[in-house]
């Protein structure tokens, strides 16, 4: 959400510490709670010990001066004993019930009736306001009439001589300057501040200037850029409404996340709850149950949207099961909703897979609350989600009911409290690869009420040319209708900001299904990276679309685009969109990032006007225009596009605030009508680019459009615009309208919807007044938003019996073959994999070693040798060999800058090359002669101790056949001067392995070939691999095969390998910091041995 209320404390440390203004008095108070030290509080506010104070409650609590909550003009034991009998105790104000436990102390202003005036600002789509009334207090009545109000252009200064003049007429003359100069230094900080609302009742002026009282919000999404002025700010919930850990959770996982995930608890002990993805079907399904009679027993608001992860709705359905599960078992049992519309864009699969995982965590808890489930859900592989859900069912214990796109969004909200019968669930709906056949959709839609279903239409008995889906028809137009272009025609070209292939490629391929000529898509601009070419298919044909790194390189390639998709994130739309309002081709701009500071949106409205620029956004999936274009991901994936008919016109035109709803729109008006001639979502946030209006107008005046559809919600006053153009006969085509977020006023306590803009600021805000004042002029306004489709189906049909709309035979569309990825993973087909592991899975929200969660392996300080013995031997190694493992590698990890290996490292690094390139050249020095005698070692002592030779008759042997006995020989270390690492390593090898029987064979052969020569030692290497032979076959991990397997492989050498790759890296980065220059190996270093005579070749 967007403007989010703050304490007053808060409201005022900002104001008073950004106002630099010796007129304001310094703002002082201590907060007090219902665990307050009120040593330490006085020792720090020393002023409470001398002055008079006022305390009341900061709570978010409207008009506390009518309702006694506040005390003034008392000292410090007159607060204590005031507080005695309200800190931390219960009361009701209206319907909401709430403890009283953050209180405000504050220095008692002596002042007189005279000396209080009202001060308000807040914003409105095109201007901000400053109200002010000359008079000001708990008495003030209706301060809308009374108030004087000064509207300010955006962007604009406002000066103290301008306050004077508008604001000050009733001011006496002396304080006059005094109050000016501070209203504009507020309201300089108001939108420095990002405040979004400031009411000041009252300000008091004496000899300086007191901020009395304060209500506030700020714009909650400019946090990133306010940050350091704000400090760290806590937004209060309402009263009434406690704030729950399990909230604060879920808000920060949507913190985290490129997702949006809410939840609000209404009732914890209610009865309903609700799972439900998508902001404009959250509050459906609410308004649904509150309709129904379930707003008592509705335990909570949340929704899921996005396409967050499996992992994260895991974790969100799991934190909403375990405040289900809580507190008293009812012997009515519980309901679970799990809800939704049809996705634009989420894999349902993925995100009911996180839901099941946490179902299944949950079974015994379901089973012993008596909870009924309940599934309704469309879009993305919705087949495969439904499917996981009924498979659950079998086996959770519960009743679950599941349905598809076949059955309307809220059906299953009557069926879960009982005023609807339980429906068989359609288990055989059709595959999403079915839909790709062509004609196959022809009968998508039997549920269709409507007449002649498997009819499209547009203005005219014949069926659109393939290449004039667009081509006007001749008709009249309607009164008072424009004549500027259409917003999207089929050539409409566009450019898309951001690397967005799943977008582009779903554009390309509604393109192909509405038979276009040409792509939509001519260019993409990522100034991330430079100028090349990206693959697409159109069809069954690979094409190739152009990236640039420039929106100036862009915009010159391709002077036929007039039309950019915005994926820039929040930080960067603003920026990017000022970017691309300097060219005058662009006419269409479609934001669909959620969360750009309401002042940046309605200052990009600003402009867009001024150059008569449409701007769809912030905050939406976009719009489409059947048979013409899409925006981004608008209309889902293809099966959608087929099974909605969105690759013809129809006759319907509708304009939507949520973009998840605007699909379901589409479902909706497919199934009772010939289907969508144009649809928008407008974007859910406070001020979108556009209203409702300018698009309705669009819809009205095109002759093709027969009907109209409005899915308006709570917030905002953009409704009313359409209410006036109908009493005026602006509007005349028929118009179905319905505003969702009729539950607001059920609720006891506030609640922010999943909009930003869905948030009623009065009366005439909410979806009630706004739908009765909808039906008053005429608008076909359903019962609820249960019976929508049946309103627009009625509507329709009277249209097809007036001969307003003539049915036409529907034309199938061609075939789009199904990308390899989403078919793969649809289980449509299969093919070998090019690659096999079995040691790592990194697909998943945690990386995995061997089948063992990377937490579990920290968790358990199972260290380098636990990873090494997961990673090279594919299972857990007792901790006796792990420990050898890291023994080895630190004992090999180096042996002085003279051997070979690290000799060509440090050359490599004097060269100037960097890191890998230095490892590599040390590491390829590896072999038999250096480093390589591990592998070699254990293969030929393993050999002659499997073989029963005795020591004597091994060494013989290898005499014999002229070789040398790896492991065998030291240049320095000798019998007498034994080499401490194998010390160490044989120590411990001896004391701690089940058995060493290679290793005493090896020791035996020792003693043969140093009493020969006493540097003939079994070296380091020897030891480590008749050692780890050793530890091998006696550990009880291996089978012999599976021992003998891995020094056959080389495991043994990867030990060296790894441990001696961490000295290599130590003489690079030495050589770096000593900063040695090019090595050049001295002459005299160097044996010259030229032949004394050439011979003659001739």
């Amino acid at each position: 959400m967007s403007a989010k209320a703050i304490y007053e404390a808060t409201g005022k440390e900002l104001i008073t510490n950004s106002i630099e203004n010796a007129d304001v008095a310094k703002n002082r108070y201590a907060t007090i709670t219902p665990d307050c030290d009120w040593d330490k509080i006085t020792a720090e506010n020393p002023w409470l010990l001398t002055e008079k104070l006022v305390v009341k409650p900061d709570q978010l609590i409207k008009r506390r001066g009518k309702l006694g909550l506040i005390k003034v003009n008392v000292d410090l034991a007159g607060v204590k004993e005031w507080l005695s009998t309200r800190l931390n105790q219960e009361i009701k104000i209206g319907e909401a019930s709430g403890l009283l436990k953050n209180f405000i102390i504050e220095p008692f202003v002596a002042h007189k009736d005279a000396d209080e005036v009202y001060v308000c600002i807040y914003c409105q789509r095109n201007c901000d306001v400053i109200l002010f009334h000359h008079e000001g207090g708990v008495d003030i009545g209706d301060v809308d009439a009374k108030a004087v109000k000064m509207e300010v252009e955006l962007g604009s200064k406002v000066t103290a001589a301008q306050i004077k003049e508008k604001l000050m007429s009733k001011v006496i003359a002396s304080k006059q300057d005094m109050i000016a100069k501070f209203v504009a230094q507020l309201y300089e900080q108001f939108q420095a501040l990002y405040f979004t609302y400031l009411e000041i009742n009252p300000l008091v002026v004496t000899d300086k200037i007191y901020i009395l009282d304060m209500a506030a919000k700020l714009d909650a999404t400019a946090e990133y850029l306010c940050k350091s002025k704000w400090g760290e700010i806590e937004f209060p919930p309402p009263f009434g409404r406690e704030a729950f850990p399990e909230e604060a959770y879920i808000a920060d996982l949507d913190a985290k996340s490129g997702a949006s995930l809410k939840l609000t608890i209404l009732n914890p002990k209610g009865r309903i709850w609700t799972m439900v993805a998508g902001g404009g079907a959250s509050v459906i399904y609410s308004d649904t149950i509150c309709d129904l009679g379930g707003a008592k027993e509705l335990a909570n608001y949340g929704e899921y949207s996005g396409a967050p992860t499996e992992q994260q709705t895991f974790e969100y359905a799991k934190t909403l099961l375990s405040m289900m599960t809580k507190g008293d078992v009812r012997p009515d049992g519980k309901v679970l909703i799990i809800g939704g519309g049809i996705a634009n864009f989420t894999n349902v699969a993925s995100t009911f897979k996180g839901i099941v995982r946490a179902l299944r965590q949950y079974k015994a808890k379901l089973q012993e609350y008596g909870v009924s489930i309940f599934v309704r859900r469309g879009g993305p592989n919705y087949q495969e989600g439904l499917r996981v859900m009924r498979e659950l069912g079998s086996s959770l214990g519960v009743p679950i009911h599941v349905y598809g796109t076949e059955t309307h969004m809220t059906a299953i909200v009557g069926m879960a409290l009982g005023t609807r019968a339980i429906e068989d669930e359609n288990k055989g709906d059709q595959m999403t690869a079915s839909f790709l056949l062509a004609g196959s959709a022809k009968d998508s839609s039997k549920s269709t009420t409507s007449k002649e279903q498997s009819k499209s239409s547009v203005a005219c008995k014949e069926p659109c040319s393939p290449t004039q889906t667009d081509a006007p028809v001749k008709t009249q137009p309607c009164a008072g209708a424009s004549d500027k272009k259409p917003l999207f025609t089929n050539e409409t070209c566009s450019l898309i900001w951001g690397l967005q292939p799943r977008a582009v490629q779903g554009m390309l391929d509604f393109d192909h299904s509405c038979r276009r000529r040409t792509p939509s898509v001519v260019g993409m601009i990522y100034p991330f990276t430079g100028d090349h070419k990206q693959k697409f298919y159109w069809g069954h044909k690979e094409i190739l679309v152009p990236v640039y790194k420039s929106m100036e390189k862009a915009m010159q390639a391709h002077p036929e685009a007039d039309v950019l998709i915005s994926f820039a994130s929040l930080r960067s739309a603003y920026e990017s969109t000022l970017e691309t309002l300097q060219y005058k081709q662009i006419r269409t701009i479609a934001i669909i990032a959620e969360g750009i500071p309401e002042n940046m949106t309605r200052h990009l409205i600003t402009l867009a006007n001024k150059q008569d620029v449409t701007i769809i956004g912030p905050a939406t999936v976009g719009g489409i225009k059947p048979g013409c274009f899409k925006i981004g991901n608008t209309g889902g994936m293809l099966d959608n596009i087929l099974a909605s008919k969105l690759y013809r016109p129809g006759s319907v035109a509708y304009v939507s605030r949520s973009g998840g709803m605007s699909n379901e729109l589409n479902n909706i008006v497919s199934r009772h009508t010939n289907g969508v001639f144009e649809g928008v979502a407008i974007g859910g946030d406070r001020y979108p680019g556009t209203t409702f209006m300018d698009h309705i107008i669009r819809y009205h005046d095109d002759p093709n459009v027969k009907m109209l559809v409005m899915l308006g919600e709570v917030g905002g006053v953009e409704e009313y615009q359409v209410c006036s153009a109908i009493r005026e006969k602006r509007l005349t085509k028929p118009l179905v309208a319905w505003c969702i977020g009729t539950c607001a006023s059920m609720f006891t306590s506030e609640v922010q919807f999943g909009h930003a803009g869905a948030c009623a600021n009065g009366e005439e805000e909410t979806a009630r007044a706004k739908n009765k004042a909808l039906k008053e002029v005429g608008a076909h306004v359903p019962n609820s938003f249960d019976d929508l489709g049946e309103k627009i189906g009625e509507v329709y049909n009277k249209l097809v019996e007036e001969g307003v709309v003539v049915p036409s035979e529907e034309v199938p569309p061609p075939t789009v073959p199904m990308d390899y990825s989403w078919a793969r993973e649809l289980g449509l087909i299969r093919k070998p994999a090019s690659f096999m592991t079995s040691i790592v899975d990194e697909r998943g929200q945690e990386l995995i070693y061997a089948g063992m969660p990377i937490t579990q392996i920290m968790k358990e300080e199972m260290g380098i040798g636990g990873v090494l013995s997961l990673l090279w031997f594919q299972r857990r190694l007792p901790s006796y060999a792990t420990k050898f493992i890291e023994m080895c590698l630190m004992v090999t990890a180096d042996h002085g800058p003279a051997v070979s290996g690290a000799h060509n490292t440090i050359i490599t690094a004097r060269a100037g090359k960097d890191l890998v390139s230095s490892l590599c050249s040390g590491l390829l020095t590896i072999g038999e002669r250096f480093g390589g005698a591990l592998d070699m070692a254990a293969k030929q002592f393993s050999e002659a101790y499997d073989s029963n030779l005795i020591p004597n008759e091994f060494v013989n042997e290898m005499r014999k056949q002229h070789k040398l006995i790896m492991g065998i020989g030291h240049r320095v270390k000798s019998i007498n001067n034994p080499d401490m690492r194998v010390v160490l390593l044989k120590d411990f090898a001896q004391k701690n392995f089940p058995a060493t029987p290679l290793l005493d064979y090896a020791l035996k052969v020792e003693k043969i070939t140093t009493a020969k020569k006493p540097n003939l030692i079994l070296n380091v290497d020897g030891f480590i691999g008749v050692a780890f032979v050793d530890l091998l076959r006696n550990c009880g991990a291996f089978t012999p095969e599976e021992a003998n397997e891995y020094v056959e492989i080389g495991a043994l050498n990867g030990l060296f390998v790894l441990g001696r790759s961490m000295g290599f890296i130590g003489h690079y980065l030495d050589q770096k910091r000593l900063k040695q220059g090019l090595y050049r190996h001295p002459w005299d270093d160097i044996s010259y041995i030229l032949p004394e005579n050439l011979p003659d070749m001739q």
